[in-house]
């Protein structure tokens, strides 16, 4: 696509005639001649013209899309055409027109659009834009250009730029400056980053591209590619003899990419980078496994294989297919340096596991230190129909440049297939690219051609280089195809002919490359031949190997989680409590505001109230229990991460983690504050997301079990709009992939009268997906109960405030981890009879799973004719009415407090049951019928008493509803007073 003479277009694509603008004459015609003094003048020196002409100049001599506005007086009447985008539109000048200027306007044009003609489709079938045409300004007969003119030399060097504008650059022939902008900009790579504001990164990029002459890669270098192109090529022909039959969304099409990473990660390592977390799809993930992270080619075959010896489990499990499966390796990189690379495990839900990922980095980055974000980076694999689709994709990104959520810099590599499923890419999206969304942070994208397998080499290197030196997100976009179907077993001719027909006739990029090298003189076939067959011996070795392979699934726990139990080994319980003396210092010093901060009085209010629960030891209210959990942790120095929307003061006001000072604006965070060798404290506040921001503190908590990490919904009705992560990343990963977490989740939930969206957690959600069976009565005995071990997560509804520390504290107090479901209060926060008292927290105390009912005016056991078991919220209401009606009477209504959920507490059940022989036992919720705990607890209760009592729960709450609440308060109002009575009728 060099050009070849004068006049011809850069591009076999047609030209896309843009009338030109109007506004621009005075470019062409008897002008020019002023134009180019004026021009030659301001070189010279800039305030021998006048400010409009130095606006003129220097704005075209930068880039600006419209250098030239004309004022209003001129616009009347007249549509003006080059407002809108990006677009320069220079001239179609006549002769004797500026001819500098006209060259400018030609390199900005490469610039910004060079990418709409680069030869980006291997296939020759799509745009990698959408778009056939030629933009007007990348047309070269509009620029009147003779042969004669290819010889002139310019000078365009500006003292803003670097690369071809640099003043330090010799002049350069017209034809020869054509010649090197369509190899940098219109060959195998197209580069889009003029969206970018910031002129050093714009002339960074220039500088790296914008060379003398074109990059070569050595003789070493190539035949390295050769090296790993052949394993990456080698690797899917081989499943696809031995495996045709199976699924394994193969890398054909795609092979440069397993080259490309091995370039990112050589060059990663020469920058100092010592750790690479990845997330990727399905695409090519068993290709990057076995020849990117180095998983072991046997344990891959086995896999396919269908290959499990249950005498070698040592976890329980259900695994997962091949192709969503994790693996942390530490490999050797060229000079030496050993490189660690993680691959997360992810669902099928695309692009899901980015923000996991982002987490994961971030963690990193905290425990070995590394303020800077230069020795850990992430990589994330995209396809091209997700990158542009899933809203996660933007959300994730949202997070690139935020206090407590910043990696440094993220290196996205899009495997562009040119197609979605069966879609069409112009019924994928709206935008030219698929990469588009990369543009709202600023983020450079370097299209590539995917059968070029050197540049794509060449933009993965580049791409590392810009992350370590700005620590800003940047894209690779190997465009290349899909040889089969969405599987290997499925047929695109149905909906793609065209396209297939033409990937029939494709010869593979290994095929092409290996040619090229034997043709150049780089190698000799003979080389080429002697390497395939090596390659292919070992993979036929492996698979022998793969019949008697048989591997642990422990082996797939990073080493910091060593000494976690599995859920088949005994954990015992331990003691939550703290010493009264360590209370009491921690309490001080959080309750303490440092005196060069200047608080708002009631925050200085809500402080001094907290010393005083401190001091007496009563009194002490749910947030400052939640404080001392977090400070004896921090204490003992488990790191603890709090994030979540407005989590630093807290939804409902009540946390105020972080002081701000009235005057200077100053923030103290008084956990930080607690001693020399304490943990760090983080509390922070999350962009508007939820999907990314609880993907990311997942992330985050799969690091290290020694830390709590917690993520609070604003409200709990809005945790659904991350229900991917909870359901396909945190319910199961445990069994999908071996990944044990202690992610806490605070979903504030209760029924105070504010509607349909302010009213639940979904309670229910979670409990459909808890995984213990309804008629089992499990072992309870101590030395025995492994609920919480062998289940996949807890839930619980406290209602004391010493039990929420305790339930915090245990997460950590334990030999193994789960992730922790609160349903948290709201108007419980500052309820007068929730509260705890300091005792309530010292050693001899733990978590209660239930709590009975302890009232002193409770009739004896045989006369109690109701016994209510409820959890949360509704506790309160429903003591307050029966303390109404009884008065100083006894009371024949036991009320008992079922905290944990799930596990079910099958033993505590039975026994409260048993304690009152005579009395009806009854449910009572505030959630409707069809929602909440009730469909969970009725065969559970049944199962509690199937052997001692006999009898059913009873069920008291609202009727069942489409909606979880009401939207009118007079109807909660009734509906709550109604329910109430149910259960004390």
């Amino acid at each position: 696509r060099l050009v070849g003479g004068v006049g011809r277009a850069l591009s076999s694509k047609p030209s896309k005639r843009v009338p030109p603008n109007s506004f621009e004459s005075f470019l062409s015609g008897g002008s020019t001649s002023y134009v180019d003094e004026m021009y030659v003048s301001w070189r010279a020196s800039p305030e021998s013209v006048h400010k409009s002409w130095q606006v003129y100049f220097k704005e075209v001599e930068v880039g600006a899309p419209n250098p030239f506005v004309p004022p209003p007086t001129l616009m009347l009447g007249s549509q003006y055409a080059a407002v809108g985008g990006a677009t320069v539109t220079p001239p179609t000048a006549p002769s004797g027109s500026s001819e500098t200027m006209k060259v400018v306007q030609l390199v900005r044009a490469f610039q910004l659009r060079g990418h709409n003609i680069a030869n980006l489709d291997p296939l020759g079938v799509y745009d990698a834009d959408l778009d056939s045409s030629i933009p007007h300004e990348l047309d070269l007969p509009n620029y009147g250009w003779t042969d004669a003119d290819m010889e002139k030399e310019f000078d365009i060097g500006s003292f803003m730029n670097t690369g071809f504008m640099s003043p330090d650059r010799p002049k350069l022939k017209l034809g020869d400056l054509i010649e090197r902008l369509q190899q940098t900009y219109a060959d195998s790579i197209g580069v889009e980053y003029m969206h970018i504001a910031d002129q050093d990164q714009l002339n960074w990029i220039r500088e790296k591209l914008e060379t003398p002459q074109p990059h070569h890669f050595s003789q070493e270098e190539k035949l390295r590619i050769l090296d790993r192109l052949t394993w990456g090529d080698h690797f899917e022909s081989f499943l696809a003899r031995k495996f045709s039959a199976v699924k394994r969304f193969g890398l054909e099409g795609c092979e440069s990419l397993i080259p490309g990473m091995k370039a990112l990660i050589d060059e990663a390592s020469n920058l100092d980078v010592e750790a690479i977390v990845m997330g990727m799809p399905h695409r090519g993930r068993l290709s990057v496994l076995a020849n990117v992270v180095r998983k072991p080619f046997e344990s891959i075959f086995g896999e396919f294989q269908g290959k499990f010896d249950s005498s070698t489990n040592d976890w329980s499990g259900t695994g997962d297919v091949k192709y969503h499966l994790g693996m942390s390796y530490t490999r050797p990189t060229i000079n030496g340096k050993p490189m660690h690379v993680a691959l997360m495990a992810n669902p099928s839900h695309l692009e899901a596991v980015n923000p996991v990922v982002e987490g994961n980095t971030c963690a990193k980055q905290h425990f070995t230190g590394d303020t800077d974000r230069s020795r850990t980076m992430p990589v994330l694999l995209h396809g091209d129909a997700a990158f542009s689709g899933q809203g996660v994709v933007f959300e994730t990104m949202g997070l690139s440049d935020l206090h407590h959520y910043t990696t440094g810099g993220t290196v996205h590599i899009v495997a562009n297939n040119q197609i979605g499923f069966t879609t069409d890419p112009r019924s994928l999206r709206s935008s030219p690219y698929c990469t588009d969304v990369a543009k709202a942070i600023s983020a450079p994208v370097f299209h590539v051609n995917g059968d070029d397998v050197e540049a794509v080499c060449f933009v993965t290197k580049l791409a590392v280089e810009w992350r370590q030196t700005f620590h800003k997100d940047v894209v690779v976009d190997i465009v290349c195809y899909r040889r089969h179907g969405h599987n290997e077993i499925d047929q695109p001719m149905f909906t793609q002919p065209l396209m297939y027909k033409a990937i029939a006739d494709q010869p593979t990029t290994w095929t092409k490359y290996s040619k090229k090298l034997v043709a150049e003189g780089t190698a000799t076939q003979e080389q080429v031949d002697r390497l395939s067959q090596s390659v292919i011996d070992e993979f036929t070795a492996k698979f022998e190997h793969s019949k008697t392979h048989r591997p642990k699934m422990s082996e797939w726990l990073p080493v910091s989680w060593s000494g976690m139990h599995t859920p088949n080994v005994y954990s015992k319980v331990q003691d939550t409590g703290v010493a009264e003396d360590e209370l009491r210092r921690i309490g001080k010093l959080i309750s303490t505001i440092p005196a060069s901060v200047t608080p708002h009085r009631k925050i200085a209010d809500i402080y001094k109230n907290r010393a005083k629960m401190v001091e007496t030891g009563e009194s002490i209210d749910w947030a400052m229990a939640e404080q001392l959990a977090f400070g004896s942790l921090l204490s003992e120095n488990i790191h603890v991460r709090l994030s979540g929307q407005d989590c630093e003061r807290g939804t409902f006001s009540h946390r105020h983690a972080v002081v701000h000072d009235q005057v200077t604006g100053e923030q103290a965070m008084p956990l930080s504050a607690i001693g020399d060798k304490q943990a760090a404290f983080i509390a922070c506040n999350s962009s508007l997301s939820e999907f990314a921001v609880l993907g990311f503190e997942l992330g985050y908590s799969l690091e290290s079990p020694n830390q709590l990490v917690l993520w609070e919904a604003q409200f709990g009705d809005f945790a659904n709009t991350a229900q991917c992560i909870i359901d396909q990343f945190i319910s199961s990963g445990e069994q999908k992939w071996v990944r044990q977490t202690g992610l806490v989740l605070l979903l504030p939930h209760g029924y105070d009268g504010q509607g349909p969206e302010h009213s639940s957690a979904r309670l229910e959600r979670f409990l459909q997906m808890s995984d213990d069976d309804p008629d089992v009565f499990p072992p309870m005995e101590d030395d025995n109960r492994r609920q919480i071990q062998e289940g996949n997560w807890q839930i619980v509804n406290c209602t004391t405030p010493a039990n929420y520390f305790h339930v915090l504290r245990r997460q950590i107090h334990r030999d193994f981890r789960k992730p922790l479901i609160v349903m948290s209060p709201k108007n419980l926060l500052r309820h007068r009879q929730c509260v705890s008292t300091i005792a309530d927290l010292q050693p001899g105390t733990q978590f209660q799973r239930m709590i009975p009912d302890s009232a002193e005016n409770l009739a004896p056991t045989e006369q109690v004719r109701k016994l209510v078991f409820c959890s949360g919220k509704v506790y309160f209401d429903i003591l307050a009415e029966r303390n109404k009606r009884a008065g100083e009477v006894q009371t024949d209504v036991a009320i008992s407090r079922i905290e944990q959920i799930f596990p079910f507490p099958f033993d505590k059940v039975r026994d409260e049951a048993n304690k009152y022989p005579n009395a009806q036992v009854v449910w009572c919720q505030e959630e409707p019928k069809n929602k909440g705990a009730w469909a969970y607890i009725e065969p559970r209760v049944e199962t509690a008493l199937r052997d001692t009592r006999g009898v059913r729960a009873k069920y008291a709450g609202r009727v069942q509803m489409a909606a979880v609440a009401t939207g009118y308060k007079e109807v909660h109002d009734r509906e709550q007073a109604k329910l109430v009575a149910d259960a004390l009728a």
